[in-house]
């Protein structure tokens, strides 16, 4: 009876702190070496799978290119609404 653990409600079974800390008992050195390479294995499997990440300067060239094209488009509305209102103005309310 006292190996079973509790069940709670509310518990979703997410880890908030972990408490495999150096110099307690039950630390053991095998099981987070054993969790490191897992990780390292995953983050190994995404990177060929999703690719590689881009360095700082390609993600600020990507930032500006597409704040560039926004601007861009931004201003090819504007001209249109400016020319809209001129048209109106001078030409079908005459």
């Amino acid at each position: 009876m006292r190996n079973q653990n509790k069940q709670y409600d509310d518990d979703d079974g997410r880890t908030i702190v972990d408490m495999d800390v150096d110099g307690m008992p039950w630390h053991d050195r095998n099981v987070r070496f054993a969790e490191k390479q897992a990780r390292d294995f995953d983050r190994k499997q995404k990177a060929e799978m999703y690719g590689e990440r881009m360095t700082n300067s390609e993600a600020r060239r990507y930032t500006f290119y597409a704040l560039l094209a926004g601007l861009a488009l931004t201003a090819a509305l504007a001209v249109v609404w400016i020319v809209l209102v001129l048209f109106m103005t001078q030409v079908w309310f005459r």
